[in-house]
Formats: C-alpha cells, sequence, structure tokens
C-alpha cells in the first residue's frame, strides 16, 4: 500500500513572494527575466529525456522540457561575496502537467563532495511560486533510511541534510512551480544509486485533488512521513525572511551551506 499526502493542489494565486531579487518567470520559455541591477545566466533547460532513468514509468510522455534552471543569480554587488564564499543562489522553474501518472518533478540526485571542504553539502530551498514537495531519504542504497516528504508553499524554507538523496516535485499540476536554492558554488551531482534502483524509494502519484505515495519495490520497506514545513532555529535560519534577503544582512549565518562541518554535531539527527 502506497501512502496519502494531505497536500490538496491549489490553482488559486497566491499573493506574489517577495524574495528579495527583481527576478520574473517567463513561464512558455521555463526562463526568467531579471531586473536592474541582478545577474543571472539564460536558463538551461532540463529534457524529457534526462530524467526518464528516474521515473515510475520511463517510456511516459509529459511535457518537454520539463524544468528550466538558472544557476548564479544574485545581485551584481553580492557576487563577490558569494564567491568567496562557496555559495550559490539559483533559482528553478518547472512546468505544468504531469509524466505519466507522476507529478513533474525532478530525478533526484545525492549531492557530491565538494572539494574545498570534502563534504556532500547541504542545500537550502525556498518556494517562490506554486506548490511543491521536496522529497528527500537518508540513502540511495537498499535500506533508504528515513524518508520525508515535505509539502511546501510560497515562503517556506526546506533544509536537505548532507548526503541525503533528494527530489522537488510540482505538486499542482496546472500550474508552473518556482523556487530558489542556496547550494555550495563546487556543486556536483551523483545519480549512479538513484539510477540503479529506478528512482527513488517513494514515487510520488496524481490521486484526485491530491498525491498519493507508492513505493518503489527496489527499495527495502521504509516509512514515509509527510511533513510540514518546519522552523530551523538550530540552524539560525528566520522563517519570516526571505534567503536572499538573510544573506544580504549576514551571509556568515548561512555558510553553512558551504561549510557543513560548522554544523556537523547537527547533521546525524537533522531532518529537513
Amino acid at each position: 500500500m502506497g501512502a496519502r499526502s494531505s497536500f490538496q493542489m491549489n490553482s488559486a494565486l497566491e499573493e506574489p513572494f517577495d524574495s528579495g531579487l527583481d527576478v520574473r518567470l517567463r513561464p512558455a520559455e521555463l526562463s526568467f527575466e531579471y531586473g536592474p541591477g541582478v545577474l543571472g545566466p539564460v536558463a538551461e533547460l532540463r529534457r524529457l529525456r534526462d530524467i526518464r532513468a528516474s521515473l515510475m514509468d520511463p517510456n511516459c510522455s509529459g511535457p518537454d522540457p520539463v524544468y528550466g534552471i538558472a544557476m548564479d543569480v544574485c545581485r551584481r554587488q553580492d557576487a563577490d561575496e558569494l564567491n568567496r564564499r562557496y555559495l550559490l543562489f539559483g533559482v528553478v522553474a518547472y512546468a505544468g502537467g504531469r509524466l505519466g501518472h507522476e507529478p513533474v518533478r525532478s530525478q533526484g540526485h545525492i549531492h557530491a563532495p565538494a572539494p574545498h571542504s570534502g563534504w556532500s553539502t547541504p542545500e537550502l530551498f525556498e518556494i517562490w511560486e506554486g506548490r511543491a514537495i521536496v522529497y528527500a531519504q537518508q540513502s540511495a542504497d537498499d535500506d533508504p533510511g528515513r524518508c520525508i516528504a515535505v509539502e511546501a508553499g510560497p515562503g517556506d524554507q526546506v533544509v536537505v541534510p548532507p548526503g541525503w538523496a533528494h527530489c522537488v516535485i510540482n505538486a499542482d499540476e496546472h500550474r508552473p512551480m518556482v523556487f530558489a536554492a542556496l547550494c555550495e558554488r563546487q556543486y556536483g551531482f551523483l545519480y549512479d544509486a538513484v539510477r540503479a534502483h529506478g528512482g527513488l524509494a517513494w514515487f510520488p502519484v496524481l490521486h484526485g485533488a491530491g498525491i498519493e505515495w507508492r513505493p518503489n519495490p527496489r527499495y527495502r520497506k521504509s516509512p514515509l512521513q509527510i511533513k510540514q514545513p518546519r522552523n530551523y532555529g538550530e540552524l539560525g535560519l528566520d522563517p519570516a525572511t526571505p534567503i536572499y534577503r538573510q544573506f544580504q544582512s549576514n551571509p556568515e549565518a548561512l555558510q553553512w551551506v558551504s561549510e557543513p562541518a560548522r554544523a556537523a554535531e547537527l547533521w546525524p539527527s537533522l531532518e529537513p
């Protein structure tokens, strides 16, 4: 049997989230426009062929491209500080629609160890538009360990600890979804273990107005916890202040993203 999410898809438009950056979505292209003084690249598009190996139905049809990703987005005056701290701010736009019976999502990965720190680094997500689920599991081995799905909306922050396999899901098939992430500048992704299992330990399946979770039989069964976003006071995060504004006011407070050793005692028990 699968697990049923209480999260209901909501097609009503929320109030625009003020991220602290003048970045606007171009939904038809899954790309972004940048306002005066904001630096950002042309979005890289991820195609359906790139993620098929991790889908419940690898032969499914769906939107193509699936999502667009723009890494290294910042105000011009912040670029040097972000570089110096090995921090990278990115913005991602997901298409609406579905991938077979699944919602639009990424394929899932683990962060490769960063050369300067030697750590598989954490990631700090912030939802900007739409409805999202951040799914994370403790391991991509046969025993996935703790499995957690965090249902999030605009302004919500979610931390994925070092070494956890994870993906982000657009929980509303009727509209695009946009999120930002603060991560390690020397980022790299490890896919082999996830692909060897044909995906992550739980598959999200669109079911009526919500999502049903089905276990991936290639893993040992591990219960799925479905959660709402929480406060990460132990990491010094302010849930009421957008991530980018927190960086602007006190970049040192977010240095654990690229230097996980600063929070080494927290990671063994910390959950998304």
